[in-house]
């Protein structure tokens, strides 16, 4: 079995536990993901939807280049995700005042509106399921979100 010293005091470690923590990781923050997508109607807006229009509400208007670079996603599947959303209004184009070959890419009021209203509803069901935990397990559950954060951030 291989060990590696522990960066935390030169303890001993079995890699394997990094494997398995992954593998646990990955199933249950996808059983999260699911669970909140599912209770969506169908026709809402897609998950890459909203983020892009997470990121446009936070961030400012982008272009589409740069949006798929930094939700790491091809240039045409980004193509496909804003053209969905052009349609249906949430977001609009408009030409790059310094390169008037390329477009920048903002979150229109009616955007705003349904992200606010995905972000509440997934607010709500989680914020319930919540309530049904112990106070020492929502402040595990709080701990650990920076860790998820760096986690995301390194993926």
């Amino acid at each position: 079995m291989k060990t590696d010293m522990a960066a935390d005091g030169g303890g001993i470690r079995d890699l394997s536990d990094a494997t398995r923590l992954a593998s646990e990781l990955r199933l249950a923050v996808g059983r999260v993901t699911r669970r909140l997508r599912q209770a969506h109607a169908v026709g809402d807006v897609s998950l890459s939807g909203v983020s892009v229009l997470a990121r446009l509400a936070g961030e400012g208007p982008d272009s589409p280049t740069a949006l798929a670079e930094t939700e790491r996603v091809r240039p045409q599947a980004m193509a496909s995700t804003l053209a969905q959303l052009e349609q249906r209004g949430l977001v609009r184009r408009t030409p790059d005042a310094t390169d008037g070959r390329r477009s920048i890419v903002a979150v229109t009021e009616e955007g705003r509106a349904v992200l606010a209203e995905r972000r509440s509803e997934s607010v709500q069901r989680l914020a319930a399921v919540l309530d049904t935990f112990s106070d020492q397990e929502r402040a595990t559950l709080g701990a650990a979100l920076p860790l998820l954060d760096r986690l995301a951030e390194r993926l």
